[in-house]
């Protein structure tokens, strides 16, 4: 299936590991032309050099996704690169674990700046252009914790439902002018955030992050953690021409862990 993505200018926020590694490498493999960027600069590297041993037409550049002017400046890099995005992904690592009770106000605020306010800036900074173009995919990656809270998770519960809330609202908006907005949420993948968990969660119970991992596994119908690859595949598809009537939807891929219809 031609996915229509080949030439097109992709930014994926937080791209230099985890999901946000695997949605840029989804895209380098359909042909886009890629801009990542990450806080860590060393990561960041690696990622830049693998992406383009895979033949990829790639940017990288080092950003903290809660400062404004640092996105101002990739968004500015990329378009002096490769013109103005069609496509944007925003993405950020989670906000700081904790129990209500244990999360100081500057938690809080931390948290608003890396997992809301980013994303309002990036969606602000590619809709113009988006507009004029009469074309544009923007993907929102948020949580399963979006549907179904965690007391663990607190302040990414309460950011993460705001988000898909943000989704429909902004999807509703800019639709007309050829524009969707999604948001997808992950439940359990292989990455250092889920490992970061588990950690937390196995020190809490005082058994081994292995055996914490099991109980969380033997939860998930599927039986395991999901690859970040079969993440990546899917936010490549709702970025593509070919999911054109799919706007305002917040999408679960979690092997089933959600007993929820909706």
């Amino acid at each position: 299936m031609d996915l229509g993505l080949r030439g097109r200018v992709a930014m994926v926020a937080a791209g230099s590991k985890g999901l946000g590694r695997a949605i840029a490498a989804a895209l380098v493999a359909e042909g886009a032309r890629v801009s990542i960027c990450a806080r860590s600069a060393g990561t960041l590297g690696e990622t830049e050099q693998a992406l383009r041993a895979a033949g990829g037409d790639v940017l990288a550049v080092a950003v903290d996704v809660s400062r404004a002017d640092e996105l101002a400046r990739w968004h500015a890099a990329t378009v002096e690169r490769f013109g103005a995005p069609a496509l944007l992904v925003t993405n950020t690592g989670g906000p700081p674990p904790g129990l209500f009770e244990e999360l100081t106000e500057d938690a809080w605020r931390a948290g608003i700046d890396a997992a809301l306010m980013n994303v309002v800036r990036m969606s602000r900074l590619v809709l113009p252009a988006m507009r004029a173009a009469k074309y544009g995919r923007i993907v929102h990656l948020t949580s399963f914790v979006a549907k179904q809270p965690m007391a663990l998770l607190t302040i990414s519960s309460t950011l993460r439902a705001g988000l898909s809330a943000l989704t429909k609202t902004m999807g509703s908006q800019v639709a007309a002018d050829g524009i969707t907005v999604n948001a997808v949420l992950p439940g359990h993948f292989a990455t250092d955030r889920q490992v970061e968990l588990n950690d937390i969660k196995a020190r809490q119970h005082g058994i081994t992050r292995a055996a914490w991992e099991d109980r969380v596994k033997a939860e998930i119908p599927a039986r395991r953690f999901g690859r970040p690859e079969e993440f990546g595949d899917l936010v490549a598809f709702l970025l593509s021409e070919r999911a054109g009537y799919i706007n305002g939807t917040s999408l679960q891929i979690d092997g089933g862990l959600m007993a929820g219809t909706f």
